[in-house]
């Protein structure tokens, strides 16, 4: 006999979803920034002139083939793009989890939540 999936289920999966995501994105960080001072922790910072963001970090393209080219800087971003989209995740499990239960209504709410929130973050736009 085939047992009720039950709402504690889901939190307990939702909750190791957002520890192995904080997680992860930790450890990605951390490594970024030992590979970063490694190249670059006896160089002085020119503070006279602004340079901004390198241009391999102002793309998803960018920060990929940085991460495959184990630059510093690309592997902190992504382990920042990682702890960012940690929440999103959340918000898909908690739609499979309503999916999983039959809740249509709260299916309906969290759908429209995730579309509004990969909107705002593909669209650039903040409010």
């Amino acid at each position: 006999m085939m047992q009720k999936f039950k709402d504690k289920d889901m939190q307990v999966i939702i909750g190791w979803v957002l520890r192995a995501g904080v997680f992860i994105s930790m450890i990605v960080v951390f490594i970024g920034g030992v590979i970063y001072l490694y190249r670059h922790g006896q160089s002085v910072p020119n503070y006279h002139d602004f340079k901004g963001v390198p241009a391999f970090v102002q793309s998803a393209s960018g920060v990929i083939h940085g991460v495959f080219a184990l630059r510093g800087r690309a592997i902190i971003q992504m382990g920042i793009i990682l702890l960012i989209a940690t929440p999103i995740i959340r918000v898909a499990f908690s739609a499979v989890g309503f999916i999983i239960e039959k809740d249509r209504l709260y299916t309906a709410i969290t759908f429209i939540v995730l579309l509004i929130i990969l909107i705002s973050a593909f669209s650039g736009y903040a409010g």
